[in-house]
């Protein structure tokens, strides 16, 4: 099964932006349905978004406008653009991808902090 490992986190001053990467390996990418979600401190993971194989996205109401998921399946590689960040938005980012079947796999995280 594909491995994931997630990249591009940092500290943000609110209103900027940042693109985070997940890298697949071990796998066939461009079977899994793949996802982005995120855990603040002393709350529950929530999805942000998600991509379909075929490519289709829908987004937590909290982000619609501001980030955008895509995935370049060539690279192996799911990206979420963020923009306009928002202290709320501070949080560890994972990604996860699902086959058809049900299996998930989950990477490790990459944390964002947006505060001034």
């Amino acid at each position: 099964q594909v491995q994931l490992v997630e990249s591009g986190g940092g500290l943000v001053q609110p209103g900027g932006s940042l693109r985070l990467s997940c890298a697949a390996s071990g796998g066939i990418f461009r079977l899994y349905g793949m996802g982005w979600y995120r855990q603040a401190p002393g709350k529950e993971r929530e999805l942000v978004a998600r991509i379909s194989r075929l490519g289709i996205t829908n987004y937590a109401d909290s982000v619609k406008g501001r980030f955008t998921i895509s995935r370049d399946n060539a690279k192996n590689t799911l990206y979420l653009q963020m923009n306009s960040l928002r202290p709320e938005d501070t949080a560890t980012y994972y990604c996860k991808g699902t086959l058809n079947n049900g299996l998930e796999v989950w990477g490790q995280g990459t944390l964002v902090n947006v505060s001034s």
